[in-house]
């Protein structure tokens, strides 16, 4: 089995000519054409998508993964004290108004 890769200009406008898979000297597996546009390469995958190594994802995805755990417990610490907060502010709030000592209420009448 083999495949057929087209000529393509790749991103510095040169025009590479098409080769068929597999190349010689290259992997014997890697029997399809993949790529883009303006990149092509032979795989042993139809449905690769990146000529590179995918090792480097792990780790990208890994560090992906720390970040947003951390930005996961910030935020968790976050909410935690805004609500010990809010309960410290309702529940130290008097319950009754205080006596200030000055009566409101009339005591007598008053003329004009």
């Amino acid at each position: 089995m083999s495949a057929e890769c087209s000529s393509y200009l790749n991103t510095d406008k040169v025009l590479v000519s098409g080769f068929s898979c597999p190349r010689t000297g290259g992997d014997v597996r890697a029997v399809y054409c993949c790529g883009f546009q303006d990149v092509k390469y032979c795989c042993d995958d139809p449905h690769s998508f990146f000529p590179y190594e995918h090792s480097y994802m792990w780790w990208l995805s890994v560090g992906a993964l720390v970040g947003l755990s951390i930005a996961a417990v910030v935020l968790f610490a976050f909410i935690i004290t805004v609500c010990v907060l809010c309960y410290l502010f309702i529940s130290t709030k008097p319950r009754n108004k205080l006596d200030t000592g000055l009566s409101l209420q009339m005591t007598g009448k008053t003329t004009c």
